[in-house]
């Protein structure tokens, strides 16, 4: 078999390539991929107050029913109005028929409306729910963080949690004997824990506390809630 002198070189050249594949798959970077978690988080103190109070009543015209709760209602929306920075919203308001002991003739009608009030001063909501409590019931008192306390934290803690995947990335690049690491993705997400309430002032004492105006307004202890922030990832870590 004849070969010429081209077709050699050709033949040699493909040989040396060969060769040196091996060499060159040596010599590139090999990577682990490892999935990391890191936490952090702080306890914030709640700043928001949210009261919801609301008027019921029943009678066996509804009309007469639908204008005495949205009289009783206006007047408690026009007391809050006289407070500083509350802020007022309705809630759910509906009505629904009083049938007699056998269930088949509707004798009256039962309605009920809400009241929403938020604000930061617990002292003065405070005093202005126990002024309304006159002529509203309580349907409830709670505390969160307000949403611009809320974001000052978590952008600070959204610092900590980088912080501490990069620390936790360099960990396990040490422990795999790793040359250095590179992030693949990393994600971050907040989330937020109420704490039990330490004491709220009892609604009995609020409405004393209104009807005498010597009276002070009572301590509300708020709680506080603990706002995290999670850093979930891949790195991939350059093993020798």
């Amino acid at each position: 078999m004849h070969i010429s002198r081209r077709g050699a070189a050709a033949v040699a050249l493909s040989c040396g390539m060969l060769a040196n594949l091996p060499a060159l798959a040596a010599d590139e970077p090999r990577y682990n991929q490892v999935s990391l978690r890191a936490e952090v988080s702080k306890e914030v103190a709640r700043d928001l107050m949210v009261v919801t109070l609301y008027s019921e009543a029943q009678n066996s015209d509804p009309g007469k029913l639908a204008k005495e709760i949205t009289e009783t209602m206006n007047k408690a929306v026009q007391q809050a109005r006289q407070v500083k920075d509350v802020k007022i919203s309705q809630g759910s308001r509906n009505s629904c028929p009083i049938y007699d002991t056998k269930g088949q003739k509707i004798t009256g009608w039962r309605e009920r409306a809400e009241l929403r009030l938020e604000g930061a001063d617990f002292p003065a909501l405070s005093k202005l729910t126990g002024e309304l409590l006159q002529d509203l019931k309580m349907g409830g008192m709670d505390f969160s963080i307000a949403p611009a306390t809320r974001k000052s934290n978590e952008d600070e803690l959204l610092k900590d949690a980088v912080a501490a995947f990069k620390a936790r990335a360099q960990l396990a690049t040490e422990a795999l004997g790793g040359k250095g690491y590179k992030v693949v993705s990393l994600n971050l997400n907040s989330s937020g824990y109420p704490r039990p309430y330490l004491r709220s002032a009892p609604m009995a004492m609020m409405a004393k506390g209104a009807a005498d105006e010597a009276a002070p307004a009572p301590d509300i202890e708020a709680g506080t809630s603990e706002v995290s922030m999670s850093a979930d990832g891949l790195i991939e870590v350059q093993v020798p």
